[in-house]
């Protein structure tokens, strides 16, 4: 494990998915507590044991959706293994195994998510209700998170966009924030000050609306495994995974940005936009390139081997969605 403390670039030659990010070491109570919890990306957690991992997981049930192949990447996908065992969701844990281990307490059934704001016609859905607005559409996307990995993954849902709709957003409306559920009996990560809870994300409402904008219910056919954000979520894949709520509650529609989990723990290192771009670094890491989970990793550990590939401007969305962003300051606005 590498831990690294002053504000020196790291080099090429240490991947960014075992760098322990920043907020992490520093809210630690004490080197041991961190070393004993694993902090974000600094765990290697060998294939041997996610493949372990996943033998325990149950599979979920089917959901019926349709290839959308204008959202679909003809990419090699990050097999189902590896995309529900090697995850960062950190109400479960900050190691990469962690929700995968710890994620079974959480109940997705009862569960409804409440739709406010500057709307016209608030409501609460259940997710009954939100299954059955529309058609459920199978999209392959990439993913890339902000350490440094990646994967392909098929999700399954709908563009946001036919939600916010139905509520009739203001003329005020600006933005809009996800919440997401912070229960200490179901989600023991929640009881760590490694964040303050509720995770709280957000988009411009043009980012929103965008239809590649998913609330997600499923991958991979099923519903959504609980590690993987169940039982509702959304995917945003022009920008670093954190920016995808997972295990939402509330979507508000607001005129001010929200200030969000991430940008408010660490400013400086997350910021509002976060769109994946090679160009911008990290403080601490480069951006330029990343590895695939799943690939170059078995029998050792994951991504660690996977030969580095270039990223992609705006995650290989740049045709779709650079216009949102016509004369911003990317570096300004990262």
């Amino acid at each position: 494990m590498w831990i690294k403390t002053d504000d020196k670039p790291w080099g090429d030659d240490i991947p960014a998915s075992e760098i322990t990010p920043r907020v992490v070491f520093e809210r630690r109570r004490s080197l041991l507590a961190m070393a004993a919890a694993g902090a974000a990306g600094a765990t290697l957690t060998p294939w041997f044991a996610r493949q372990a991992l996943a033998a325990q997981q149950p599979h979920g049930a089917k959901l019926a959706a349709r290839a959308n192949p204008a959202y679909t990447t003809l990419e090699k996908r990050t097999p189902y293994e590896d995309v529900t065992t090697y995850n960062n969701f950190y109400e479960f844990g900050t190691d990469k195994g962690d929700p995968a281990r710890h994620a079974s307490t959480l109940q997705t059934n009862p569960w409804t998510v409440r739709v406010e704001g500057m709307v016209r016609q608030p409501r609460t859905y259940d997710l009954d209700a939100l299954l059955k607005l529309m058609p459920l559409e199978e999209r392959v996307y990439r993913m890339r998170c902000v350490e440094g990995w990646s994967m392909v993954i098929p999700w399954v849902g709908y563009s946001l966009a036919e939600l916010l709709r139905r509520v009739e957003p203001l003329g005020s409306a600006k933005y809009v924030e996800f919440t997401t559920l912070a229960d200490r009996k179901q989600m023991p990560g929640v009881s760590s000050p490694v964040l303050d809870w509720p995770y709280v994300e957000g988009l411009r409402l043009d980012e929103a609306m965008h239809p590649l904008t998913l609330l997600t219910f499923g991958l991979y056919g099923e519903v959504l495994p609980n590690q993987n954000g169940a039982p509702v979520r959304i995917v945003v894949p022009w920008k670093y995974g954190f920016k995808s709520a997972k295990s939402i509650v509330r979507i508000r529609l607001v005129e001010k940005q929200p200030l969000t989990a991430w940008n408010r723990a660490a400013p400086r290192e997350y910021g509002f936009y976060s769109n994946v771009n090679p160009a911008v670094d990290h403080p601490r890491w480069s951006q330029a390139t990343e590895r695939r989970i799943g690939e170059g990793s078995r029998g050792g550990f994951a991504g660690l081997f996977a030969p580095k590939q270039k990223t992609l401007p705006f995650n290989g969305y740049e045709q779709q969605v650079a216009s949102l962003y016509a004369g911003m300051d990317l570096k300004k606005f990262y």
